[in-house]
Order: structure tokens, then sequence, then C-alpha cells
């Protein structure tokens, strides 16, 4: 496939015209990206911007001692570095692919020159750091203020309602990664599931297959109105 055509199925260019495309296309600089491969660190300086056309990565930080903390993960389709790029600092934390894939790369001040000529671009952006942001506080707040299972439970209603309410849902992330980003450790998240399991919440099939079995109960977990 073209880079134009990747390029137009991106939701951060939805709408743009061919030419804009095509003008996209020429500073974009594909790249392949694999498993377990740095794209960039915290303090790195934020000369462009990422999007996935194929593979995921997660964005984290680590602590003083090491401990790692995922923010977010990143799917095809979705900008990241793009905050530290539009501030012109550095990137404020580490970009590691957790699959092999392909990334397209804008250089910053490419991109800036084309966002001048065309508004549109700009409005697409500041559109999807609205989107990123409420989420983020999302995050902060689940973090600040629910307990683990409560997390848990929010994070399993989300991934059921993605593209409609589902029964089954796979994990698409490891153990591991899904405990950092409940900012906990693996061993609480396998208790808490096997609670969740206990109390009748949810059943397991392997290891990352879930079905939802109460899902009044979880809302409910979520919401902090009962507890495990």
């Amino acid at each position: 496939m073209e880079i134009v055509d990747l390029i137009a199925a991106i939701p951060l260019f939805n709408g743009l015209p061919r030419p804009h495309l095509e003008e996209l296309a020429m500073i974009a600089l594909s790249q392949r990206v694999k498993r377990g491969q740095i794209i960039f660190a915290d303090g790195d300086e934020g000369t462009g911007f990422y999007v996935l056309t194929a593979g995921r990565v997660k964005i984290f930080k680590l602590s003083p001692d090491g401990k790692e903390h995922i923010l977010h993960i990143m799917p095809p389709g979705e900008p990241f570095g793009e905050v530290a790029v539009f501030a012109g600092e550095a990137f404020p934390a580490y970009a590691e692919a957790i699959e092999d894939g392909y990334a397209l790369f804008f250089p910053r001040a490419a991109f800036i020159e084309l966002i001048i000529t065309n508004p549109s671009l700009s409005m697409n952006m500041m559109a999807i750091l609205s989107r990123r942001l409420r989420k983020f506080a999302a995050t902060i707040e689940a973090l600040s203020l629910k307990e683990v299972p409560g997390r848990l439970a929010d994070h399993l209603l989300y991934l059921s309602s993605e593209g409609g309410q589902k029964e089954w849902l796979t994990l698409d992330i490891s153990k591991n990664q899904l405990a950092s980003l409940m900012g906990t450790i693996p061993e609480t998240l396998s208790r808490i599931l096997a609670r969740m399991v206990k109390e009748g919440l949810i059943e397991t099939s392997g290891h990352r297959n879930i079905r939802i079995i109460d899902r009044d109960g979880l809302e409910g977990l979520a919401a902090g109105d009962v507890r495990l």
C-alpha cells in the first residue's frame, strides 16, 4: 500500500483532500519497528511524532528505582509523541514497541509548515489531543481515587464496550503489562482476577480470554459502590 493511502486511513487526517494527503506523504518517513525496540526515550529531543500503521506501542515512565508504569498502549492509527513536538520540548516518557510493526514518522518542522498552510490539520490534531486528555484525566482519577479492583473492573468494561457491548473479550496485552497499566503488580492482579471469578463477576478461559457474567456487579465495583 502506498504511503498516501496509509495516511488517508489515519483518523488524524480524516476528511483531508487528496492534495493535502499527498503533501503529508512527501514528508512522512516509513519505519519498521521490532518488538522491544525503544522508539524514543524520556528526555530525547522531540524532533517529530509517530503514527503506527501496524503493531502496538507502550508509552511508559520509569520511577527512580526503575519500576515501569505504563501510561498508554497505542494501537495502529493513534499518534504518539505529538505533545512534546508541538510544545517544542523533549519527550516526557518512553515509547517501546510491544509487537513488530510499522510506523510513519512526521518531522516537526515540516509538519508545522503544513499546519500553517492547512488549518484543518490543526483542528484534527486538537480533537485527537482533547480525547487523549480526557482519557488521561480519567486514568489519573482512577489511580488516585479507585482501588485496584475498581480500576480493573473499569478497564474490563471499557474493553467489552469497544465496537459494541461484548460478553467475551480478549486481553490484548500481557498480564504483566496490564498490571503496570493498573498501577499494581502481577501477583495482585492475579489475585483480583481469581476473586472476580469466585464472586461470579467473570469467567476466564486460557490466559487472556475473559467472559463478563455479571456486568452490573462490575459496574458497581468500578463505581466504588461495592468492594471485593
